[in-house]
């Protein structure tokens, strides 16, 4: 079934990344009542984790492009969730935003906006969201961004 989240894909030039498995003990979603909360998802290019710190060799547009990485990984975990029906997302409630930076970076809302931006083109009013955007000295696997979601759905 054809959404016109996937035909937004489509006009973006953006593909769904398949939804990542585990890397430890925790499921990807876990729906309660009409909220969806899905695990931190890191950015994927190439089959690879995009690794580096921001502000540290990690220019701010490719942190950006890294966000953006972790928002479809986000999508593709709702639309597994969802049984494949992106039509059931009703709003993006909240973004947490994690930044791999280095102690003098401090743009980190700006990365965000990486993951920010795509959901409201994705969206509409429904993706415009709550968010946290923090710097922290490592994330996982290397990781230059990590984003967890909440998700109101039907």
């Amino acid at each position: 079934m054809t959404t016109h989240i996937d035909r937004k894909l489509e006009e973006l030039g953006l593909e769904l990344p398949v939804a990542a498995a585990p890397v430890a003990a925790y499921v990807p979603t876990v729906l309660a009542g009409n909220l969806l909360h899905i695990s931190g998802q890191l950015p994927f290019k190439d089959g690879k984790v995009v690794t580096g710190r921001l502000g540290d060799g990690v220019s701010l547009e490719d942190g950006q492009d890294a966000a953006q990485r972790c928002a479809l990984m986000l999508v593709a975990q709702i639309k597994a969730a969802l049984g494949g029906d992106l039509g059931r997302v009703e709003r993006i409630v909240k973004l947490g935003v994690f930044v791999n930076s280095h102690g003098d970076f401090t743009d980190q809302p700006k990365v965000a906006n990486g993951a920010s931006e795509l959901m409201v083109a994705l969206f509409g009013d429904a993706g415009r969201h709550a968010r946290s955007a923090v710097g922290v000295p490592v994330l996982p696997l290397g990781a230059a961004v990590e984003i967890d979601a909440i998700v109101q759905v039907a």
